[in-house]
């Protein structure tokens, strides 16, 4: 249910989502953020807008204070909270600064979702970390909490697009008994990015370690490569 806000535009944006929403695409959409109870969504509000939709309310709105951004995130409506990261991201663009990492950081509670964190953790934290130690991305992936796990992880996406590979294969070793299939397949994913960069490099990686791989992490990983060289990956022996 969303909540009142004192900021104006928090209650705008709110009534620009309802306006777009839709009821049959908030049943399929409950269903696909798995919403139910005991799911990792679980109890989490969807208006049923769709993200083409929701960029385009971001952009009406443009950049907003961290006092807005706060109380968009505060709500329990996913739709919201993706606005709100959406402009956030927008941000970024123009550079992101300690204070907008740390905002971002101090609210990861509310990033809470597999696309909240992957529309924003490149652009945010990948970003941030161009220039800087990556330490930050061993305490994340350290964090009891699954969405902290992944936001490191798929944080690298920035730097593997800047050809800095090294974090990627780092995690992917750390990461790779988690327990949740959803780092399962962000790992596999950010490894096939890397992989594009350089095949070889991939290759050897799986070639070391896929007796140990979990199979979806291992399936996303050689997804691009020939069909001869995944069925050879593919083999367990």
């Amino acid at each position: 249910m969303f909540k009142p806000s004192v900021y104006p535009e928090v209650n705008d944006i709110h009534e620009a989502l309802a306006s777009l929403s839709d009821n049959k695409k908030r049943e399929i959409l409950l269903r696909f953020f798995k919403t139910g109870k005991g799911e990792y969504g679980e109890g989490d509000e969807i208006m049923g807008v769709t993200v083409p939709q929701i960029r385009g309310v971001a952009r009406h709105f443009g950049h907003l204070s961290f006092d807005v951004l706060d109380g968009l995130l505060r709500q329990p409506i996913h739709d919201m909270r993706l606005c709100a990261l959406i402009i956030l991201v927008g941000m970024a663009r123009k550079g992101v600064t300690k204070e907008m990492l740390d905002f971002y950081l101090l609210h990861t509670d509310c990033i809470n979702n597999w696309d909240l964190v992957d529309c924003s953790a490149p652009a945010i934290v990948g970003r941030y970390l161009e220039d800087k130690p990556r330490d930050l991305l061993d305490r994340l992936a350290a964090s009891p909490v699954l969405w902290e796990n992944r936001i490191a992880m798929v944080a690298t996406l920035h730097l593997i697009r800047l050809g800095q590979l090294e974090d990627t294969y780092r995690l992917a070793l750390r990461l790779m008994g988690h327990p949740h299939d959803l780092m399962h397949k962000a790992t596999g994913w950010m490894l096939r990015e890397a992989g594009k960069r350089d095949e070889g490099r991939l290759v050897d990686f799986v070639e070391a370690h896929r007796a140990e791989m979990p199979h979806t992490m291992l399936r996303y990983a050689i997804e691009k490569l020939s069909p001869g060289e995944r069925r050879r990956l593919m083999r367990r022996d």
